[in-house]
C-alpha cells in the first residue's frame, strides 16, 4: 500500500512540477523520438560497416587526403562505435526505452488483470463479431454451462451479477501483451550489456583514476603507469600479437587516437603457430599451441587455441582472431628506376621497421609492412589481352592486373612477396606489392610488381621480363641505357647506319635521325617543350602514351595508321640497337635474332613504357628472408555478455509473443426470458486474422449450440 502511495505521490509531484521537465520526459518516452534515435544509430552503423574502423591515421590520409581525413577524424567516423556521440545516443536511447516501459508497463499489467466487466448491452451490440440466441436453460444453468465450455478451451472466465442479468467476461492469449514488455526490456538489457562491455567503462575508469592515452610508439616495459589500466578492471577487450617463441601478459586496447595497456592475470607463451590453406590460398585452419602461466598460483599448463574455440582463463576469454608476420627478416635489392645507373644496393630490415632513404636531394621513408610466404594466383591460360592494331591502341595495356582474368581455374602458388610503403616528406605514401620469383605469363617468366596509392584500392602492376638467367638484371641494363642521353644518341646512330645504305642522301639520313631521336626521346620521357612557356608539348610522362599523344596532336586522322606503323618500326629498331649496346657494354654477346630474344624484347618494351607510370624511384626486389610467424589473440573480460544473452532470450520470447500470441476477449450477457434465458455474445481480438472468424464460429457453436437453444 505504501508503494502505491509513494508512486502516486511521485506522479502528483511530476504533474505539479515544471512544465519543461514534463515536456522533456514526454519527448524522451515518445515513440517518434525513439524511432529517430534508431535511425541515427542505423546510419552510424552503416558508416561503421562501410568505412573500415580502427586503421592508423596515415592510412586514412592516403585514402581521403589530409583535409577530409582530419574532418572525419574529428567527427569520430574512424572509431564510430566508441565515439562520444554514438555512446551518448545509445545512452539516451536506453533512457528513452526505459521511460517507455515505465509509462506503459503499469497500463499493460492493469489491462492484463482487467476482464472489462463494465461493458453494457449497447457496447456489446457495437462489436463486429456478435451473436444472440434464446436458451432453453434458466439463466444460472446457462451461465454455468457456458463457463464450463469456455474453461475447457483454456479461457479465463469471471462472472458478474448485476440488475437481473449475468455477465460472463472471458479472455485468452494475454501473454501477447507481455511481449511488448519483454521486447523493450530486451533492448534495454542488450544496450546496457553492450555499453558495459564497450569503451564507456574504460573511459570512465580513466577519467576517475587519471589515466591517459598512449599516443607514441615505445617498448611495453617503458610505458608509464598513467597509460596502464588496473589489473582489476571489470571489463575490457584488447589484442595481443605474439611471435613464435615469444610471450606476453599485457593487452593493447585501442581508443581513438591512442591506446592503453591492460595487464592480464596470466602470461601467454606461443610455442607454435599452425596454419593450413585451401587450394585457393585462403586459410583453412589456424591455431596456436600455447603455454598459460597463472600469476596468482604460478601454475603452467599447455593449451591449444583455435578459431571459434576460445580458451577461458579466470573469466578472461582468449580468442584466436588472426595471424600476422612476427617481424620476418628480409633482404632486399633496391634497383634504380630513374637515371642512367643500373647498380642495385642492399637493404636489410625486419617487417614492421622503417628506415630513411635519400639520394642527397630527395628523401623517402621506407616502411616494411608485410611479408607473405604463400600467394596463390589463377594461372589458367594466363595470357594477356591482345593489343589492338596501331600504336595508339597498344598503349591500353600499361599497369594492368598481375594476372588477367581468364576462363578456367588453375590456382598456383607463385611464391613469396613483400609489401612495403614509400612515404615522401609530405606524408603521402604509395604501397607496393612485389613478388620474389618470376611468374610464367604470356609464355615467359615475368617479375610482377604492384602499386596502389590509396588504402583498399586496387593494385596496378608492371611486368618486368626475366632475362636468360632468370634475373631482372638484363631489363635493368636496358632501362638505364634508355635514361642515358649518350646511349640514346649512339643507338640512333647505329639504327640509321643499319637502316640506310652507305650512299644514302644526307637529307634522308638527317630526317631519319630526327625521327628516330624524337621517337626515342618521347619514349624515354625527354619531352619536347614550348620555346615560349617551357612547358612540355605532351602531357604523358613518357612511354607509348607519350608517343600516342604526340601523334594525335601532330598527325591528321586519315594518316594516323600509317604514321603509327612508321613510329612503331622506328621505335623497335632504335630500342633493339639500345639493347644490343647495353649487352656489349656489360661484356655480353649481342642478342640473337630468334624467337626467345624477340619475346623478351617485346615484353621489355612494354615494361619500359609502364615505368613512365611507376611512381617510385626504386624497385625493391625480395632477395632473401627468414620468416617469423605471429599469432594474434583477442582477450576479453565481458561480464556484460550474460546481460546481453538474457536480453537476447527476452527478445526472442517477446517477438514470439507479439507475433504468435493473440489476445482474444469475449462476453456473454444473459437475461431471464420466458421458459429460459436470452444470451448476447460478443468477441474481439487485438489482431484480426482469418483464423479468428473460424474461432468465433466454433466458440459460438460450443456455447450457443442448437441443443441448448430454444426454438424462436
Amino acid at each position: 500500500m505504501s508503494t502505491v502511495t509513494n508512486l502516486s505521490t511521485s506522479g502528483l509531484q511530476l504533474r505539479r512540477g515544471s512544465r519543461p521537465l514534463r515536456s522533456v520526459v514526454e519527448l524522451l518516452s515518445s515513440m517518434r523520438f525513439a524511432i529517430a534515435l534508431l535511425v541515427v544509430v542505423a546510419i552510424a552503423s552503416i558508416i561503421g560497416t562501410v568505412l573500415k574502423q580502427g586503421e592508423p591515421l596515415n592510412n586514412y590520409i592516403d585514402q581521403f587526403g589530409p583535409f577530409w581525413a582530419v574532418v572525419f577524424h574529428r567527427l569520430g567516423l574512424f572509431q564510430v562505435y566508441s565515439s562520444w556521440w554514438f555512446l551518448l545516443i545509445m545512452a539516451v536511447l536506453v533512457v528513452s526505452t526505459t521511460l517507455c516501459l515505465v509509462r506503459n508497463t503499469p497500463k499493460i499489467i492493469a489491462d492484463l488483470r482487467s476482464f472489462k466487466t463494465g461493458v453494457r448491452e449497447q457496447g456489446l451490440r457495437a462489436f463486429h463479431d456478435k451473436a444472440e440466441a434464446d436458451l432453453a436453460q434458466p439463466r444460472a444453468h446457462a451461465a454455468a454451462r457456458i463457463s464450463a465450455a469456455l474453461r475447457a478451451r483454456g479461457w479465463r472466465v469471471v462472472q458478474n451479477e448485476r440488475d437481473g442479468e449475468t455477465l460472463l467476461a472471458a479472455k485468452v492469449g494475454g501473454l501477447g501483451r507481455v511481449g511488448y514488455i519483454f521486447a523493450h526490456s530486451a533492448f534495454v538489457l542488450i544496450c546496457l550489456g553492450g555499453l558495459f562491455d564497450g569503451d564507456a567503462v574504460i573511459r570512465l575508469q580513466m577519467a576517475l583514476t587519471g589515466k591517459h592515452l598512449l599516443t607514441s610508439n615505445m617498448a611495453l616495459d617503458q610505458v608509464p603507469a598513467r597509460n596502464i589500466l588496473s589489473p582489476a578492471n571489470p571489463t575490457y577487450r584488447g589484442n595481443i600479437s605474439i611471435p613464435e617463441g615469444g610471450s606476453a601478459d599485457v593487452a593493447v586496447i585501442g581508443l581513438g587516437d591512442g591506446s592503453v595497456l591492460q595487464p592480464l592475470p596470466f602470461t601467454i607463451k606461443l610455442k607454435k603457430f599452425i596454419v593450413d590453406y585451401y587450394s585457393t590460398g585462403m586459410p583453412r585452419l589456424f591455431a596456436s599451441d600455447v603455454l598459460i602461466t597463472d600469476h596468482r598460483t604460478g601454475k603452467t599448463w599447455p593449451a591449444k587455441i583455435k578459431v571459434n574455440e576460445p580458451l577461458d582463463v579466470d573469466g578472461v576469454k582468449i580468442f584466436q582472431s588472426g595471424f600476422d608476420d612476427g617481424g620476418s627478416h628480409l633482404q632486399l635489392r633496391a634497383w634504380p628506376m630513374r637515371g642512367a645507373g643500373d647498380a642495385p644496393f642492399t637493404i636489410d630490415g625486419d617487417v614492421g621497421s622503417t628506415r630513411q632513404l635519400s639520394n642527397g636531394r630527395d628523401s623517402l621513408r621506407l616502411e616494411l609492412t608485410g611479408f607473405r610466404l604463400i600467394n596463390v594466383e589463377n594461372l589458367a591460360s594466363a595470357k594477356a589481352a591482345a593489343h589492338r592494331g596501331g600504336l595508339v591502341g597498344s598503349i591500353d595495356r600499361h599497369l594492368g592486373a598481375a594476372v588477367r582474368d581468364v576462363p578456367g581455374d588453375k590456382p598456383t602458388n607463385v611464391g613469396p612477396a613483400v609489401v612495403y610503403k614509400l612515404r615522401d616528406a609530405s606524408g603521402q605514401a604509395h604501397e607496393f606489392f612485389n613478388y620474389m620469383l618470376p611468374i610464367q605469363l604470356d609464355g615467359m617468366p615475368m617479375f610482377v610488381a604492384g602499386e596502389r596509392n590509396e588504402v583498399g584500392g586496387q593494385y596496378r602492376y608492371i611486368r618486368i621480363p626475366a632475362d636468360a638467367n632468370g634475373k631482372v638484371d638484363g631489363w635493368m641494363r636496358l632501362r638505364a641505357a634508355l635514361d642515358d642521353p649518350a646511349a640514346r644518341r649512339a643507338a640512333v646512330d647505329a639504327y640509321v647506319k643499319q637502316a640506310l645504305p652507305a650512299n644514302a642522301a644526307p637529307e634522308l639520313v638527317r630526317k631519319l635521325e630526327e625521327t628516330a631521336e624524337r621517337t626515342l626521346d618521347l619514349f624515354a620521357g625527354n619531352l619536347p617543350r614550348d620555346p615560349k612557356t617551357g612547358k612540355p608539348l605532351v602531357q604523358a610522362a613518357g612511354g607509348l602514351p607519350a608517343l600516342g599523344e604526340f601523334l594525335q596532336r601532330n598527325v591528321p586522322k586519315d594518316q594516323m595508321d600509317k604514321a603509327s606503323a612508321v613510329f612503331v618500326r622506328v621505335l623497335n629498331g632504335v630500342l633493339w640497337q639500345l639493347w644490343t649496346q647495353a649487352r656489349v657494354h656489360a661484356g655480353l654477346p649481342p642478342p640473337r635474332d630468334d624467337a626467345a630474344s624477340e619475346r623478351f624484347f617485346n615484353a621489355a618494351v612494354l615494361a619500359l613504357s609502364d615505368t613512365s607510370f611507376y611512381p617510385a624511384p626504386l624497385y625493391l626486389q625480395l632477395a632473401g628472408f627468414k620468416q617469423v610467424q605471429a599469432s594474434v589473440f583477442q582477450v576479453a573480460r565481458a561480464p556484460g555478455t550474460i546481460v546481453v544473452y538474457t536480453g537476447a532470450v527476452l527478445l526472442i520470447l517477446g517477438v514470439f509473443a507479439m507475433l504468435y500470441i493473440r489476445e482474444r476477449r469475449c462476453w456473454f450477457l444473459l437475461r431471464d426470458s420466458d421458459g429460459g434465458s436470452r444470451a448476447l455474445m460478443a468477441m474481439s481480438t487485438n489482431r484480426r486474422t482469418l483464423d479468428f472468424e473460424k474461432e468465433f464460429a466454433a466458440l459460438r457453436s460450443a456455447t450457443l449450440d442448437v441443443a441448448a437453444t430454444r426454438p424462436r
